[in-house]
């Protein structure tokens, strides 16, 4: 597969995804449309749509179609799209500029924002659980409230507050990755093999690749907070840095960091390659080491 087969893949699938969620969104009827207007506003603004496309494209490497995990698609990038919401308030990291637009609480104010964080996560789960079969969509609800939960996402952001101005040890700085940014993309990937009818064996492979993309993603992150630019990336560059916050790149030095992510990255596809039949997933992931936003 070329690169321009994989991004018009991308796009099309891009293009699937928005158009679902828009169709939930008109499905809403809030008494308040200033709620839904900013749920609106977050959702549909723009983003790169990793975990929906992990979602989709693991359900197709297990035998799935589009229809079986199309839901969950949607509902993994409501709740992802919930937690942007709540990290950019001024409780959190207190940024004003998400995906090159004001953050949802500097365009709605503080409550809206965290309504429609709230409306968001409760949307998502009303999505995957609308799943055509009725008993997949239960065991990717539950992946989704494992991983994206205390254990998961919201220990991750925890752990992050509480080591804001504080030298956070290797050790700690991974876990906290693993599960801030690691864990949702390890639960695209679980959900879209059990939406697909995977095998033990395949679902534990995707998670294992999920745990090496994650960890890569966030690495990259780190690198490209320091590297890029505000324009590209969308959002303030630094922020780590005023915010006193470890990262990779202050912990270990922008090279070292470089090695660690292309270290992952090999390692996830190495997972790619037990599951075979992976080409959108190898290109996807090659694409996300290389990325510059």
């Amino acid at each position: 597969m070329t690169q321009e087969e994989f991004r018009r893949q991308m796009a099309i699938d891009v293009e699937t995804i928005e158009q679902r969620m828009s169709r939930f969104l008109r499905s809403q009827q809030p008494p308040y449309e200033a709620v839904l207007e900013a749920m609106r506003y977050s959702l549909l603004g723009g983003g790169k749509r990793i975990r929906p496309l992990l979602v989709l494209w693991f359900c197709r490497l297990c035998g799935g179609e589009d229809k079986d995990a199309l839901n969950a698609a949607c509902g993994i990038e409501m709740l992802h799209t919930y937690s942007l919401i709540h990290d950019d308030l001024p409780c959190m990291d207190n940024d004003d500029l998400r995906r090159g637009r004001p953050s949802c609480h500097k365009a709605f104010g503080e409550a809206v924002a965290l309504l429609a964080g709230d409306g968001l996560l409760t949307m998502a789960f009303e999505a995957v659980c609308s799943c055509p079969n009725r008993e997949r969509a239960g065991q990717a609800a539950l992946e989704l409230a494992h991983f994206a939960g205390a254990r998961g996402m919201i220990g991750g952001q925890t752990i992050d507050l509480e080591q804001e101005g504080k030298d956070t040890p290797p050790k700690l700085l991974n876990r906290l990755h693993r599960l801030k940014t690691g864990a949702l993309i390890r639960a695209a990937c679980r959900m879209g093999c059990i939406l697909g009818g995977g095998t033990r064996e395949q679902i534990h492979l995707a998670d294992r690749y999920g745990r090496h993309l994650g960890l890569a993603f966030q690495i990259i992150d780190d690198i490209l907070d320091v590297t890029s630019t505000t324009e590209d990336l969308g959002k303030p560059i630094g922020s780590d840095a005023q915010q006193h916050k470890t990262t990779y790149v202050t912990l270990y030095g922008l090279e070292k960091s470089k090695e660690f992510a292309a270290i992952q990255t090999q390692k996830a596809l190495d997972c790619l390659e037990k599951l075979g039949n992976a080409r959108h997933l190898v290109q996807l992931t090659n694409w996300l080491l290389d990325r510059t936003y």
